[in-house]
């Protein structure tokens, strides 16, 4: 037990010092502080410091210590996707509904279809013997579909665009992305976990049952707690109500068959939009996830990523061959549906690179694909290299439309005034 522990103990000190050190060099070369931190998951992982030294890996990440990491990582995870679904500004969405709506449904529609065509030359060669075709492919087109809405909130924060017409336009369309791709993924988990499409009904209706018990129980019950609290200090009661409504909300999609963190994100969404105390509950929670927790994933998704695994010129097209799939649906997708609301060249470029931004949203979805054995190793190793290449590239596009463009292009009807 003592032995378990100190490995675990060392494992943690390993895993935060890198994180953070990784997160700062990237925050310098202007790169999400999250990509810095998946980065380090990788490099401690056997597709670098592994193959180097192997005596390192066996002796910081023996095989029989993972299991709690992975356990304490799920729990990160499940308080991540809490994070996330409180962070969602549901008002965004309703101030731009009609140009995010649409940008929104090309970006997950184009991909996904992409996806699953892809998935067809796919399957024969690098499928899993066991899983079936509509699975796999299922699967690929909602893993081409995501956007990673908390990155890309960083990414117009820092740049600026957080306040404005455009940056409000990218995070509400990100926003109806990611609730659409949760409920979407929800659906095709069920149908893998049922093993048919018409054995997942039930599981579907349990789902919509959930979903609606949510809404129109566990929302009203939690706003009338909001009256009772009306300061920024928050009693150990009231987050003791709060964890536990997660807690149950993530056991109860997890029992259902559609995975826990679908629970712990809806859970964030039916918080009170209202509540005061709303900023203290995610800095709270934020601060033992993201430091503590989350890291822990990264870990356990760059011991899954082998990168030595694609050891021919084949494999390594086959690579680039899904990273240019993705970058069409996505940033094209995103790009002319913008372009259709009648957004100028400049802005539709722009809302087209941040909605290619997948991060770490697409590696918890590629993660629960390796889990219920639907993904082979390369394919996984394949689509976390897409999923980097494609978060890496979004600053440097978005410096490079600003030089195409001498200035930023003024939607008709609109001042230069960056106010919402």
């Amino acid at each position: 037990m003592t032995q378990h522990l100190s490995i675990f103990l060392i494992q943690l000190i390993v895993i935060v010092i890198a994180s953070r050190i990784f997160g700062y060099l990237f925050k310098l070369m202007k790169q999400p502080t999250v990509m810095g931190e998946i980065v380090a998951g990788i490099v401690l992982g056997p597709s670098m410091l592994g193959s180097m030294f192997p005596e390192y890996l066996n002796f910081v990440f023996p095989p029989n210590s993972l299991g709690n990491m992975r356990i304490l990582s799920q729990i990160g995870l499940i308080l991540f996707m809490f994070v996330i679904g409180m962070e969602l500004d549901l008002s965004i969405i309703k101030q731009k509904a009609r140009t995010a709506i649409t940008i929104s449904n090309a970006s997950i529609i184009f991909p996904f279809l992409l996806g699953i065509g892809l998935a067809y030359f796919l399957y024969e060669d690098y499928g899993l013997p066991h899983t079936p075709y509509y699975a796999f492919a299922l699967f690929m087109g909602i893993a081409m579909s995501i956007t990673a809405f908390p990155v890309l909130a960083r990414i117009t924060k820092e740049r600026g665009l957080s306040g404005n017409r455009l940056g409000s336009i990218a995070l509400a369309s990100a926003a109806i992305n990611d609730v659409t791709g949760w409920c979407l993924l929800a659906f095709v988990v069920a149908i893998v976990q049922a093993g048919s499409i018409s054995s997942s009904f039930l599981v579907l209706l349990e789902t919509v049952g959930y979903m609606l018990a949510m809404v129109f129980i566990v929302r009203p019950v939690l706003k009338k707690m909001v009256n009772q609290q009306q300061n920024q200090i928050i009693k150990q009661s009231t987050t003791a109500i709060i964890l536990i409504t997660l807690l149950i909300s993530a056991l109860a999609t997890e029992l259902i068959g559609i995975h826990a963190l679908f629970g712990a994100f809806m859970a964030g969404l039916v918080m009170p939009a209202e509540w005061s105390i709303r900023k203290v509950i995610i800095d709270k929670i934020e601060d033992v996830a993201l430091i503590l927790l989350l890291p822990l994933f990264f870990v356990i998704t760059g011991l899954r990523t082998q990168i030595e695994a694609l050891n021919t010129p084949m494999l390594w097209g086959i690579c680039l061959l899904i990273t240019i799939v993705a970058i069409i649906g996505k940033l094209g997708g995103g790009a002319l549906a913008a372009k259709f609301t009648g957004e100028s060249n400049y802005n539709s470029l722009v809302i087209g690179i941040l909605m290619n931004t997948r991060g770490l949203m697409e590696l918890i979805i590629l993660n629960i694909g390796y889990e219920l054995k639907i993904l082979s190793n390369e394919v996984f190793t394949m689509m976390v290299i897409m999923a980097l290449v494609t978060t890496f590239m979004t600053g440097p596009l978005l410096d490079l439309a600003e030089r195409i463009y001498s200035k930023k292009a003024v939607p008709a009807g609109f001042s230069t005034d960056n106010s919402i």
